[in-house]
């Protein structure tokens, strides 16, 4: 085999097979051998930067959960309220079946395995920042006044969890789209905290500024000032 059909970053491209594999046919559907033969090169490879298969979905865990975090920091920075910033990342949780779908779905059908990895481990720290983000929007609207008083630790896992097994029903050509799906998501969370629920249509809005600024986001899009942002 030509260990150099893989490209400079090999590594690299030994993990998005390998992520695709496992959204494809699972953790356990997924092997070494598999991947090799789809890049050409020999297993050995594949050790050689890895190590072991738990190594490479470590790999694959500590990825993802580093562009969420990068994205949410991104989100919240952008928006100037707590309840855009929640509307921003509720919105981002579901478009992330569409932008990243291969790293969203091997990620989310194989949650309740990573959620077995070591309390030190870097992927569980990660999740915890994220969670961490999540938890520290609550709390700003819940200072600011624009969120009722909730037990913010419980409705951060909440909200963390209420798109982790969307990979099972969405389909992304389906009757609805990921940003009509996430204006349901945003409609029913910001509606059950708001206190002045005024501002939801527009906050949930499939088609309005925040989703599109989201995207850009997600896609990696210059940053938008919030004068750019209209609101």
């Amino acid at each position: 085999m030509n260990e150099r059909a893989v490209g400079p970053g090999k590594s690299g491209a030994i993990l998005d097979i390998f992520t695709r594999h496992v959204a494809e046919k699972g953790y356990d559907g997924t092997s070494f051998s598999g991947v090799a033969s789809e890049l050409g090169i020999s297993q050995g490879l594949i050790v050689h930067h890895y190590g072991t298969k738990a190594r490479l979905m470590e790999a694959l865990h500590v990825s993802y959960m580093r562009r969420r975090i990068a994205e949410a920091e991104r989100i919240v920075s952008t928006f100037a309220t707590p309840p855009e910033q929640l509307a921003g990342l509720l919105h981002a949780a579901m478009l992330y079946q569409v932008h990243d779908r291969n790293g969203t779905v091997a990620f989310q059908r194989e949650v309740a395995r990573l959620a077995q990895e070591d309390e030190d481990s870097e992927g569980r720290k990660l999740r915890r920042h994220y969670i961490g983000i999540l938890l520290g929007v609550l709390d700003a609207g819940i200072a600011s006044g624009d969120f009722r008083p909730v037990d913010t630790s419980i409705r951060s896992l909440l909200i963390f969890g209420a798109a982790q097994w969307a990979w099972t029903w969405f389909e992304p050509e389906g009757r609805r789209s990921a940003e009509q799906v996430g204006a349901e998501l945003v409609d029913l969370t910001l509606g059950s905290l708001l206190v002045d629920r005024a501002s939801l249509p527009r906050l949930s809005d499939p088609e309005g500024q925040i989703v599109a600024t989201v995207i850009g986001i997600i896609s990696g899009a210059p940053e938008a000032s919030p004068a750019a942002l209209g609101e």
